[in-house]
């Protein structure tokens, strides 16, 4: 097991509400020639988009199932109330507890889709949070970081959007 004091205590601290130090690609590059190469792949291997496939090291793991977890249960509630079959559209049954149903039901019934994806997010990071616990020095937290990070990557997309030709987007279409 490797500690990587050095490059994670050179690494500034991320905060839900604000804005990325630095790119994900960024971070590749720093961590790349200060850890093992089977350490950058792992880390490589990070994403928030929900296409994942099953992963050896536990923390990657227990992010993909929470968040494939997170997923299924906001499509079970959208095929619910569109009346079609949900299991086609699932992805590995994972049930993590009344709180992820709970935290879906409340994301759908907010009325703000851009509101409802902040609280989805938010619960991803506080997630993030959870199992960072212990985790000080290690690949673990880098992990945990990467993740952090892509996270707020995509909310500085979202902030930064040109919302008047999205709007005009939308309209051309119809």
């Amino acid at each position: 097991m490797n500690d990587y004091i050095y490059l994670i205590s050179s690494l500034p601290m991320l905060h839900f509400i604000g804005k990325p130090p630095s790119s994900f690609e960024k971070f590749i590059t720093i961590c790349r020639g200060l850890i093992p190469q089977a350490d950058l792949e792992i880390i490589q291997a990070s994403n928030i988009s929900g296409d994942y496939l099953q992963a050896e090291q536990k923390t990657l793991q227990a992010w993909r199932d929470f968040d494939t977890g997170l997923r299924n249960e906001l499509v079970k509630l959208r095929a619910s109330r569109k009346h079609i079959p949900v299991a086609s559209h699932l992805r590995q049954e994972i049930f993590l507890g009344q709180t992820i149903v709970h935290l879906a039901l409340a994301a759908q019934k907010n009325i703000y889709p851009l509101e409802a994806e902040k609280l989805l997010d938010e619960a991803r990071w506080n997630f993030l949070e959870e199992i960072s616990f212990g985790h000080y020095f290690d690949l673990d937290h880098l992990i945990i970081y990467a993740h952090k990070l892509l996270l707020l990557e995509k909310w500085a997309r979202i902030n930064t959007a040109d919302t008047q030709a999205l709007i005009e987007g939308v309209l051309s279409i119809g």
